[in-house]
């Protein structure tokens, strides 16, 4: 097992540094995993191969899984509804940048008026799409997408670039209201505190959070380049950081025995 070369890991500048991040309650596990896939999906929707929009489609599908639960949407309208009224209580103290305030305020309605005007049965058409339908019963089988399989699917893959790409901008449409204002929330609340330095001893840190504060989201900050990772054990009450450290897939990793220096930040 590598060994740290010193006893205490010291974050670097801001862009050699790499963040962790763990959702403090099931609202915020959701709109993570909606991020990831949304961003999968816009990836693989630009590149040209049939190989990535198999892959930009596999990610469609899992975002249909997501979003044809009905509280998704409650979701999204109870936290910008929360995010709105948060920023509204800023517009009066003094030293506020108002401006960049109008700016969110402003951003936010938008975002609030798109999701409500696609209405609660905007997944209809995707719902509804006998195609997609097609590939996502026959993903459920290991390898059961390949040519055999989903013929029709393998002659769409095979159509040229931009007919490709027209279905899944289409698609795309029907989601975005939903993923672009998640996308939003989500830079909101990343924004919404500034990582403070702390030290674990012997690899570990643990915090209590206070009652009175809402927090949604944990951040953990290290070094780019370090051997260690945070695995991370939170709920909304408090959270334990044990850092791990890592050499090769081969080895199990295991909590360092140094002090690691490290930034965290709850959201």
């Amino acid at each position: 097992m590598i060994k740290s070369t010193s006893n205490i890991a010291t974050p670097c500048a801001k862009h050699q540094l790499t963040e962790y991040e763990q959702p403090l309650n099931e609202r915020m596990r959701t709109f993570l995993r909606l991020e990831f896939l949304y961003q999968q999906m816009l990836y693989y929707s630009e590149l040209e191969t049939n190989w990535a929009t198999r892959s930009a489609t596999s990610s469609l599908l899992e975002i249909m899984s997501i979003l044809m639960r009905g509280d998704v949407c409650s979701k999204v309208h109870k936290e910008l509804n929360y995010q709105i009224q948060n920023l509204k209580t800023f517009v009066s103290l003094p030293g506020v940048d108002s401006k960049r305030l109008d700016g969110l305020l402003e951003r936010l309605l938008e975002n609030l008026n798109k999701v409500n005007a696609i209405g609660t049965r905007f997944m209809q058409p995707l719902k509804d799409c006998e195609f997609l339908s097609s590939i996502k019963q026959r993903s459920s089988i290991p390898g059961g997408a390949c040519e055999f399989d989903l013929p029709e699917y393998n002659h769409w893959l095979r159509q040229p670039f931009a007919r490709r790409q027209q279905d899944l901008q289409g698609w795309l449409n029907i989601i975005r209201p939903v993923c672009d204002t998640i996308i939003e929330l989500l830079w909101l609340i990343r924004e919404s505190a500034q990582p403070v330095e702390k030290t674990a001893i012997n690899g570990m840190y643990q915090h209590n959070i206070q009652k009175r504060k809402k927090r949604r989201l944990l951040r953990v900050i290290l070094p780019m380049n370090s051997q260690l990772y945070p695995e991370i054990s939170a709920s909304q009450h408090r959270f334990t950081i044990r850092f791990l450290e890592w050499s090769n897939i081969g080895h199990r990793a295991i909590q360092t025995e140094h002090n690691v220096q490290f930034q965290v930040s709850t959201c």
